[in-house]
């Protein structure tokens, strides 16, 4: 009898007046056939995006986890994005006045950050070209096209966007951040590589300190960037770990700023070139 509900009845005069009624005869209880949560009944389960590091906080990305890895839908989720929403988000990493996650608002993409470092890659390549051009090493030897630059790039820029936001993900997942998703991750790295457009397109000059200034203000830039924007993520740990992560955040990004500089704007580039010897001394480039 006491795990049973009960309907509480009460009999109400023709005036509709709760005052002139007799609790004490009108009042009745019968049995209720309600009940939240019958014998035997199983609890909802729980929502599987939580556990999805590809799920956001869109509440539409619950049927993220139904999408199959070898179906273009899964892959289509990535790039839900048009080309006006893509350039608020670029205007707001160039000019962050607000955190970019409230600009993500839940659905982070890959539209962007793929575009922007493939980008990235191809104005590095010809910068880094038209610097060795104008400044190099044999003023008599006839120059060649040094196509390892875009090997080098490729490689650079690819796997610092698309592979650290991968491993910073893991940590923050292993310190306990359940905030942490990684598209959010790699939306972040990718659109921080924004800035390095115009710095490429500015540092071939034959002054190399004036290099090393326009690569250190875009190294400055992208590293507030990511420190402002990462900050909600690594502060759900512990204090020093979180020091320690933005310690490493900014590392690496001064080693991309850095590899940036020497392998595509120094007087004469360090990336090695396959190439072989012809008759005539002069030496022929190959892509790969």
């Amino acid at each position: 009898m006491a795990n049973r509900g009960y309907d509480v009845v009460v009999d109400v005069d023709a005036e509709g007046d709760l005052g002139h009624t007799d609790l004490q005869e009108d009042l009745e209880f019968h049995s209720s056939t309600f009940d939240d949560n019958p014998p035997g009944s199983k609890l909802p389960p729980a929502n599987p995006s939580s556990s999805n590091p590809f799920s956001s906080q869109n509440p539409s990305s619950a049927l993220a986890s139904k999408r199959y890895l070898w179906t273009l839908s899964f892959y289509a989720q990535f790039f839900d994005v048009d080309t006006s929403e893509v350039l608020r988000r670029c205007r707001t990493a160039l000019y962050p006045r607000s955190p970019f996650l409230d600009i993500l608002d839940g659905n982070p993409d890959l539209y962007g950050p793929f575009w922007i470092a493939t980008t990235v890659i191809f104005i590095l390549f010809i910068a880094g070209t038209l610097a060795q051009y104008l400044n190099p090493e044999d003023a008599t030897a006839r120059f060649a096209y040094d196509f390892t630059l875009l090997s080098a790039a490729s490689g650079l820029i690819y796997g610092y966007t698309f592979i650290i936001p991968v491993g910073l993900w893991g940590v923050l997942k292993w310190f306990g951040s359940e905030g942490a998703n990684v598209l959010e991750c790699w939306a972040l790295y990718g659109y921080a590589n924004l800035i390095w457009i115009p710095v490429a397109l500015i540092s071939w000059s034959r002054v190399n300190i004036l290099n090393w200034v326009f690569v250190s203000v875009g190294f400055a830039w992208s590293a507030a960037f990511l420190v402002r924007n990462l900050w909600p993520l690594v502060n759900a740990t512990d204090i020093r770990t979180s020091r320690v992560l933005l310690i490493v955040v900014v590392a690496l990004h001064a080693g991309l700023a850095i590899a940036i500089k020497e392998f595509f704007f120094a007087h004469g580039s360090h990336v090695p070139v396959k190439g072989v010897t012809g008759s005539d001394g002069s030496e022929a480039v190959f892509m790969f």
